[in-house]
């Protein structure tokens, strides 16, 4: 008699299992999925029997005792909640996104008009000088914004001829898109723009609470929409068609239509347990002040240093040293090489008071400040225009360091925007001229309302300053992100700001790294490109 094979002896086995099952789920509340999946490791239930057997009151009494009591944290990663987040300022969805796990997509100032967004009016509390000062400001970007959008979009279509084979309407939509490209420099941080976003719960927490915690009224403001929304009614997509057809069913089945309106018209609220006690974070807001004040001290009278688009700053310091050299650079306008050389000289003593500063109010559930990231082979310390940081900012992969919002860097003027010849695009389209001074009184009318008497003068001055103002924040990856970015972002449909930082990202490897810079498939920023590739 022949044996049997391993297989057939495991399959006859009594306690063998060998059918896996895979299938999506889909109508379960979030945070009872949540409870419904943490049950994997509490109980031998399957997922069926689980959300079979599971409410929304035994969901929140689990969290209750798990997240908040016990310190589960992980169980609210399993809970996922889609956002609309609309009419918010460029500069709040900037704050909003800033999470290293989210997923999201804002509107896109390459494929939109803006100028039907409208702005945010910060409240200056009857200071009628600054209110006309700032409209009349975000009045004037706007204009220069449509004019410059036009000039362009015409200097694009007299400079580049049609080919036969592209319809005329996918010209004219990708001229437009380009010609955005170079008015987007205009737009103030005022300018209202939309997004969705798709988080769980543990982010959404900490997002409440950061936006919380922030000094501008409009963030703090969407923290507690975002919070609302959260722990409150959630919109349902087919609630209109699910009430219309309890109707219909109420004149012929009474009992089979309240069967069905309890289960299709209910109330559906998304995170009602695991948001609802995010708070501002007290760990961040004295850390953040603190840190300001060190920096500010550290570097007082220094002036800052004049440093590169892109600075690969080369490790030479101890872990400490960088610690200590992120959290001064957090609070401060200088360059990161500036500050890592300042740190590096200091006392080991000193070194460990700044770390000490990082970590003295944090709470037990607090994580550490992002800039304990540290030890990361590849630091890119990167000043460029507001607009293009917006694009750099997706890559979640890295540790981003940014620094404030100010217009001591100056900004940036769009010189060729992708076309061939070294043709001056701004020059040639004829707003030059209107592109600088609208720029430059902008940042003027901005310092002005900062040196007010109007509430939060200082924090409502930034809304007035244009996408192209200069920001500085520094990027700390691995070398495969540092290749994913030089790859992607060097690509001809991309914008030229972040183009040109990835070929510099790239530039700045080769010279340090020449052996691993040959695996990077970067596009060359200095070679002409199709303007009518997308």
């Amino acid at each position: 008699m022949q044996a049997a094979t391993e297989s057939e002896t495991a399959i006859s086995h009594p306690g063998a299992r060998n059918r896996t099952e895979v299938f999506a789920v889909h109508g379960a509340d979030p945070e009872v999925l949540a409870y419904a999946m943490a049950k994997y490791s509490r109980s031998a239930l399957s997922m069926r029997e689980s959300l079979a057997e599971i409410s929304a009151q035994r969901a929140e009494q689990f969290l209750n005792t798990f997240y908040f009591q016990y310190g589960h944290r992980s169980i609210a990663d399993l809970a996922h909640i889609a956002f609309a987040v609309e009419r918010l300022s460029l500069l709040a969805a900037i704050v909003l996104v800033d999470e290293q796990r989210w997923d999201g997509q804002e509107r896109s100032t390459r494929y939109q008009n803006f100028m039907k967004s409208g702005w945010y009016l910060p409240d200056f509390e009857g200071h009628a000088a600054e209110t006309e000062l700032y409209a009349g400001t975000i009045d004037s970007l706007f204009g220069a914004y449509e004019r410059t959008s036009a000039a362009v979009h015409d200097l694009l279509k007299r400079r580049i001829p049609r080919p036969e084979s592209m319809k005329p309407e996918a010209f004219e939509r990708t001229l437009k898109a380009r010609g955005f490209d170079v008015a987007r420099y205009l737009l103030p941080l005022a300018t209202n723009t939309s997004l969705g976003q798709i988080v769980n719960a543990r982010t959404l927490e900490t997002q409440v609470s950061r936006l919380l915690s922030h000094p501008m009224a409009e963030v703090r403001d969407l923290g507690a929409k975002l919070r609302e929304a959260a722990t409150g009614p959630a919109w349902i997509v087919n609630a209109s068609k699910a009430a219309a057809l309890v109707e219909k069913l109420s004149a012929h089945e009474p009992e089979l239509a309240a069967e069905a309106e309890a289960l299709l018209t209910r109330e559906v609220r998304t995170a009602p347990t695991l948001v609802k006690y995010a708070q501002p974070n007290e760990y961040l807001m004295r850390t953040r002040i603190e840190l300001e004040q060190a920096a500010s001290e550290l570097l007082a009278g220094m002036p800052i240093a004049d440093a590169p688009l892109v600075d690969l700053v080369e490790r030479t310091e101890t872990l400490e040293a960088e610690l200590a050299a992120t959290l001064i650079y957090w609070g401060s306008d200088h360059p990161y090489r500036q500050v890592r050389d300042v740190v590096a000289e200091m006392p080991e003593a000193r070194v460990n008071e700044i770390i000490e500063l990082g970590l003295r109010h944090r709470g037990p559930y607090d994580e550490a400040l992002r800039a304990f990231h540290a030890g990361a082979a590849l630091r890119f310390d990167i000043l460029m225009d507001i607009g293009g940081f917006r694009d750099m900012h997706r890559h979640r992969r890295c540790v981003q360091i940014k620094q404030g919002f100010t217009a001591r860097h100056g900004y940036e003027t769009p010189r060729s925007g992708d076309l061939p010849g070294g043709i001056d695009i701004l020059e040639e389209a004829g707003v030059l001229g209107e592109y600088g001074s609208a720029i430059e009184r902008a940042h003027a009318a901005s310092a002005q309302i900062a040196a007010g008497a109007a509430p939060e003068a200082g924090q409502s001055a930034l809304y007035l300053l244009p996408l192209a103002t200069r920001l500085r924040c520094l990027f700390k990856m691995d070398f495969a992100e540092a290749q994913y970015i030089s790859e992607l972002r060097s690509a001809p449909p991309g914008h030229f700001s972040y183009r040109r930082v990835a070929w510099e990202m790239y530039r700045a490897i080769e010279r340090r790294h020449a052996a691993l810079a040959r695996h990077i498939r970067v596009t060359d920023f200095s070679e002409p490109i199709d303007l009518l590739k997308r």
